[in-house]
């Protein structure tokens, strides 16, 4: 027995966080549980080249940029929204693309808040030495939604896996 009650079916989306050339599988097994929980399905993708700067007590977010990025910033968005258009195809799901900024797991947390997610599916990372320097710089987004917000994370692998005897990406 637990001290909180279990969300009902239908009770909150599914958010699905992915970046431009991700396995299209990610969004796929994201529709999966919205389509069993009878939920929405919220595609997400974070633009870490703007922050935000402060926000408005009516929820307005005021952002900052790293850098001149906009036109980077509305192709990644733009390449989101026709891969997951692509991936679900005739889905019967009700979906849609949001862009959020900032640190992606702080950005994915605040979402989840903000629509009362039931779930966040995020993808393994992919491999190699920039992937590994920017997780050792701010570590794993899974890891961190993990421990910093209450829903139940699902970790949906890229790739092949990994042999026994292999090394691991961050290896």
């Amino acid at each position: 027995m637990t001290d909180q009650p279990r969300a009902s079916v239908g009770a909150g989306k599914v958010i699905a966080a992915v970046v431009p050339g991700q396995s299209s599988r990610i969004v796929r097994e994201a529709a999966h549980y919205a389509a069993l929980s009878h939920a929405e399905l919220i595609v997400a993708h974070v633009d870490t080249t703007r922050f935000v700067a402060f926000e408005d007590p009516d929820g307005y977010v005021h952002s900052s940029t790293v850098d001149v990025a906009g036109a980077a910033a509305k192709a990644a968005l733009d390449e989101v929204r026709r891969a997951t258009a692509e991936a679900l195809g005739e889905s019967t799901v009700t979906w849609s693309v949001r862009q959020i900024i900032g640190d992606p797991a702080l950005a994915l947390i605040q979402l989840a808040d903000e629509i009362d997610a039931s779930l966040i599916v995020v993808g393994t990372r992919k491999r190699g030495l920039g992937e590994s320097l920017r997780e050792f710089l701010t570590g794993s987004v899974a890891a961190r939604l993990s421990h910093r917000q209450r829903r139940p994370v699902l970790i949906v692998p890229q790739g092949e896996p990994v042999g026994a005897e292999d090394d691991l990406p961050w290896e």
